[in-house]
């Protein structure tokens, strides 16, 4: 049995599509879905870039540097980005993938495309916060899509802010479908798959907040050091 990769009838008709995918023999339209997410990944991240989000650490140079430097780094802030795009693709395609295929024995093929749909809604959580940021000024870490929200109104812990900040509405849709797919795909127990795909979003979570919090501290220190 061959099956043809088509995410949108994945998400409408999840039961009757993972039937087809268990037992297929061959998958089809992978690689085509993969170089059209990752591209529509790096246009994301590049359009949010020109908009100017997550440019703050360079506005103490607006003033401070020669305007030929400050224009250049401006660049590559937005190559950067666009870089980001495509390893941020890639990472949730293969790396989930290849845990996935390990602790619980599917093909990869097969998990590769569960990974296409979680990309695909990342993209779409990314592009409904751009909007957020540009006309309320909201960063991701407190985007009414996250629990950051509730988090800063109750700690001023920046860490615990970006990691609720990280646990969005998305990212649970996420988890249940996931843990749906995998279920349905491998006879695992079902408590055996909650507990891989948990601890690998509460993974996620947590290096999103060491980063986020060590980022906002360099930032501030470079900031100190500069005046």
């Amino acid at each position: 049995m061959i099956y043809h990769s088509h995410l949108i009838k994945l998400l409408l008709n999840t039961e009757d599509h993972l039937f087809r995918i268990k037992e297929a023999e061959q998958i089809t339209n992978i690689i085509k879905l993969l170089f059209l997410l990752t591209g529509l990944s790096i246009v994301v991240f590049g359009w949010s870039a020109w908009l100017g989000i997550g440019s703050a650490p360079l506005s103490p140079q607006a003033l401070a540097s020669d305007p030929i430097e400050y224009e250049l780094s401006k660049v590559w802030f937005f190559v950067g980005r666009l870089l980001y795009g495509l390893l941020f693709a890639l990472f949730i395609l293969f790396i989930p993938s290849l845990i996935f295929f390990a602790a619980y024995q599917i093909s990869y093929q097969k998990l590769l495309v569960i990974q296409l749909v979680v990309l695909l809604a990342l993209i779409v959580e990314r592009v409904l916060w751009i909007p957020l940021f540009v006309y309320a000024g909201l960063d991701w870490q407190v985007s009414p899509l996250s629990f950051g929200v509730l988090a800063s109104y109750i700690t001023d812990i920046p860490f615990l802010i970006y990691f609720f900040g990280a646990v969005s509405l998305f990212q649970l849709w996420i988890i249940f479908f996931q843990v749906r797919c995998i279920s349905y795909l491998s006879s695992v127990r079902l408590r055996w798959v909650w507990t891989g795909v948990l601890l690998l979003h509460l993974a996620y979570w947590i290096s999103a907040a060491i980063f986020s919090t060590d980022g906002m501290y360099l930032v501030e220190l470079i900031t100190e050091r500069g005046k």
